[in-house]
């Protein structure tokens, strides 16, 4: 899977530790749903694991993320800096789209066989073995000296960006993580607008161009991290080096009476589950309804910006900053309230309405102070939306394997929107760009029904079992693993709406 908009940090995946280790301050008795009693720590305890496991992962995943995002949107900012004259590239043609485009069929085919690799492989070898593949293939790009060059590295590039993440948290503990996470996703938009603006300053160094060394620094950027990540990543909580062995133990405890007893095996029955779950094609469609816009913000808002009035291009990159700080805060902000409410659907009602907005202000006046401010509001209501996608989907699958295919296809078919977005911003349509904006009001449109019909749907389904079922505390242990191959369909388990 992506390293990107696929980090579903909402479960786990592996054994408990059978090792023991001294009971911390913070511990107490309980019996837990299921029947089973045991200890496990009180409310100040727990809230002191979880911080430290938030202060080890996210910061260094978002990093990663953050690099994942800028290679692969990097191109927006080379194309301001002379990237289509250099390589004899088509300015009013569709090549600059053919190569936008060309990059994700080659990532989304990596999206599932990716996701069950990290059943079976360590993510600590595995993510930053893929680091360096990506890693190579961003600072290739800034040496080809031909189109052609250029669309085979960005294949390449979207075959590598292929991973998946560990599985850490509790249901209703991932969604501000997740949006911390993909807020790396804004701060790349920004920073890579910075950045490239600082870089482009190298324009005839060793005869390289400016968008050549855009590739080139970020690359050796990405390739960097990427050798510190095979010594700083933690794969599973059971073996993370960070944790003694009693919060281990209370880690898996959390994530065994989150998971509710269900299947966590690997077995390929899941993965036709997966397939068969309309509920997942649902979300595929949401997906594709964001990530369309998504790209296609991130890959050309260079160009709408540049087509503002500014008559400097390096300006142009710098006024492309503000709109990402605006959707890191919404995106923050939004995860938060989320998790906190314990709710996805109506987050994300309210978010498309808001993206659908900034884009009716860019195609409704040609006031240029109205069109940028119409970039905020699109910004603010696309980035979040990823997050809150993928962990609604994710909260709704039962069991792992089931859980990790059904994202991936969540995902991967929502990349597919890449390919989409490659061909919606032509040079001819420009400065208005109706074709565009009118489309991605159209998926956003196209997601805010789909929304609105899932989060009916999930509360009348909740309604039932909550009227043919006793409570899901009311079940036993051995009641549970009775079903416990049945996922989400198990009569104890319970939607997030």
């Amino acid at each position: 899977m992506a390293l990107h908009d696929d980090v579903a940090i909402s479960g786990g995946s592996k054994t408990p530790s059978e090792s023991k280790g001294e009971i911390e301050v913070g511990m107490i008795e309980n019996t837990v749903a299921g029947g089973s009693s045991g200890a496990h720590f009180d409310q100040g305890a727990t809230k002191r694991l979880i911080r430290k496991i938030d202060w080890t992962l996210i910061p260094f995943l978002a990093l990663l993320y953050l690099l994942s995002f800028l290679d692969r949107t990097n191109i927006g900012n080379a194309r301001l800096a002379g990237l289509e004259k250099s390589l004899g590239m088509n300015p009013q043609g569709l090549d600059y789209n053919v190569a936008l485009s060309v990059f994700f069929p080659w990532y989304v085919a990596a999206e599932i066989p990716s996701n069950l690799a990290m059943k079976r492989f360590r993510p600590s070898v595995w993510i930053p073995s893929i680091m360096v593949a990506w890693a190579i293939c961003c600072t290739l790009m800034g040496l080809v000296h031909n189109y052609a060059g250029l669309l085979a590295c960005r294949m390449a590039l979207g075959i590598a960006e292929g991973c998946l993440i560990t599985l850490w948290y509790r249901r209703h503990e991932c969604g501000l993580r997740m949006a911390i996470f993909f807020s790396a996703a804004t701060a790349a938009g920004a920073f890579g607008g910075l950045l490239a603006r600082g870089i482009v300053e190298l324009d005839g160094r060793a005869n390289l161009g400016g968008w050549a060394w855009i590739f080139i620094i970020e690359g050796i950027i990405t390739m960097i991290v990427a050798i510190a990540a095979f010594f700083i990543m933690n794969d599973y909580p059971d073996t993370a080096k960070f944790l003694t062995a009693t919060e281990k133990h209370e880690v898996m405890r959390r994530l065994e009476e989150d998971r509710s007893s269900l299947a966590d095996e690997f077995d390929l029955k899941y993965f036709w589950d997966a397939m068969k779950d309309w509920k997942i094609w649902v979300h595929m469609f949401i997906t594709i309804g964001i990530y369309t816009p998504l790209y296609s913000f991130s890959l050309f808002l260079p160009t709408i910006v540049s087509g503002l009035g500014f008559t400097n291009d390096k300006t142009a990159q710098l006024m492309t900053v503000p709109p990402y700080i605006a959707a890191c805060i919404c995106c923050i902000g939004g995860g938060y309230l989320a998790d906190r409410h314990g709710q996805r659907g109506i987050y994300m009602i309210f978010f498309n309405c808001v993206a659908i907005f900034g884009f009716i202000l860019q195609i409704a006046s040609s006031n240029n102070a109205l069109k940028y401010a119409g970039t905020f509001f699109a910004a603010m209501g696309i980035y979040p939306n990823v997050p809150q996608g993928v962990a609604w989907n994710g909260n709704n699958i039962g069991g792992s394997t089931k859980r990790g295919v059904g994202i991936a296809m969540h995902v991967g078919f929502g990349n597919l929107g890449g390919v989409i977005s490659g061909f919606l911003y032509r040079a001819k349509d420009k400065p208005m760009y109706y074709p565009g904006h009118g489309t991605l009001i159209a998926t956003e449109a196209m997601s805010l029904v789909l929304c609105v019909f899932m989060t009916f749907y999930l509360r009348r389904e909740n309604a039932r079992r909550d009227r043919e079922h006793k409570a899901p505390s009311a079940y036993t242990t051995e009641e549970r693993l009775l079903e416990r191959e049945k996922g989400d369909n198990a009569s104890y388990f319970r939607y997030t709406i």
